[in-house]
């Protein structure tokens, strides 16, 4: 979708003809491109109302029922925040209190822009692609929050920050040759991201979460957070944002219940043997170098001091945990463990991994199962040594 195409959506044929479309089908594209066409519609207005109707139905997993009421493009769905994560960053603006408005950054299509104006927040969003700052604009009218947002077309490095409540920035992690998870790659790199928060002390960023943690500055609150088990981000807080601890792991599960951990990354979880419950944390925690906190509570221990797997004598219930009980433990074989699998009727096999080089699909093959049962296999260190646990899911 260009600017024409944009401008074609925005008309009342345009809405019209969007909310007129059924849920993409590849299938049926082009039979449906055709009778828009020959019902007389411009052949701009049809290729951009289909590209809208893929880019939505693409959206919906991450943006919900928000997806179908704002325009889209490719990069701007990719980098756009989630709205429960978005609401989140808001409240940290929110309760800054003061005037001026809050600066997006690399406010894209608007994720956290609505985000911050829906917090009754005035906002101004900065973007140097054309056609996304003006997505922002279309998205902000068609959630009748246009009176708190103002988007302009810019580079953010030149984007005046006097008076500004605070600044949230989201730099660009793709460039012509793919994603970069090198914060220095970004656009704007990192150090100008630590320059804008020496000017506004109220600075938030939106970070890839392999953050490396010694880039991370000292007096910084860093914030991973997980939604349903996928780590999304890292948030960077500064100043009057960032709370009293330098690191922190949310979870942000189903239905909007929070859980959240914290501490300095410096506490390290004893390592002891196999024990009768096996539990892996969640990416946020092990991003966020968290796992003692999350361990200690349930007197767990690691497998390896250098892989995040815990080991319990009891079961443990906790948001942050995916727990198993641990049937059998043996030395990595394949020949021992393709015996102890048929001995059992099983076919179906899952399998998961760290601290070593075997992939599940080359293990699978070696296997050669076939039975009708279903297990769980944990490919791991012990101590050092390569190890097989099977184990069973608890709820």
């Amino acid at each position: 979708m260009d600017l024409v195409g944009l401008q074609a959506l925005r008309t009342d044929q345009g809405q019209a003809v969007l909310a007129g479309l059924t849920a993409y089908d590849p299938g049926t594209a082009l039979a449906t491109a055709e009778r828009l066409r020959r019902v007389g519609h411009d052949e701009i207005l049809v290729a951009a109302a289909l590209t809208q109707a893929r880019l939505r139905a693409r959206a919906r997993p991450k943006l919900g029922d928000l997806a179908d009421r704002l325009l889209l493009t490719p990069d701007g769905l990719e980098q756009a925040t989630r709205p429960e994560v978005a609401a989140r960053h808001a409240q940290r603006y929110a309760a800054l209190g003061g005037g001026g408005p809050v600066l997006d950054l690399c406010c894209g299509i608007g994720g956290d822009l609505l985000a911050l104006a829906g917090a009754g927040l005035p906002v101004r969003g900065v973007d140097r692609d054309p056609l996304t700052a003006e997505v922002a604009r279309a998205n902000a009218a068609a959630l009748a929050l246009g009176a708190l947002v103002e988007v302009e077309c810019g580079d953010v490095l030149d984007t005046d920050l006097t008076g500004a409540r605070g600044v949230f920035v989201d730099p660009a992690r793709r460039s012509g040759r793919g994603r970069t998870f090198d914060p220095r790659a970004c656009s704007p790199p990192f150090d100008a991201v630590v320059a804008i928060a020496a000017q506004v002390p109220a600075t938030g960023a939106k970070l890839a979460p392999g953050i490396p943690h010694d880039v991370l500055p000292a007096g910084t609150e860093a914030e991973w957070v997980s939604v349903g088990g996928d780590v999304v981000e890292c948030a960077l807080w500064w100043g009057p944002l960032a709370g009293p601890v330098s690191r922190r792991a949310t979870l942000l599960p189903g239905g909007g219940t929070v859980a959240t951990v914290t501490g300095d990354g410096s506490s390290r979880a004893p390592v002891g043997p196999v024990r009768r419950f096996l539990h892996e944390p969640d990416g946020a925690v092990i991003r966020a170098g968290l796992v003692a906190e999350v361990a200690a509570p349930h007197d767990g221990s690691l497998l390896d001091p250098s892989i995040a797997y815990v080991a319990t004598d009891r079961p443990a219930t906790s948001p942050f945990l995916r727990s198993y009980e641990v049937t059998d433990v043996l030395p990595f074989s394949v020949k021992r463990l393709r015996d102890l699998l048929r001995s059992r009727g099983i076919g179906r096999l899952t399998v998961k991994k760290r601290g070593t080089a075997v992939t599940p699909e080359e293990l699978r093959r070696q296997l050669r199962l076939s039975g009708d049962g279903e297990a769980t296999v944990v490919l791991t260190r012990v101590a050092g040594a390569q190890t097989v646990l099977v184990v069973e899911p608890l709820g």
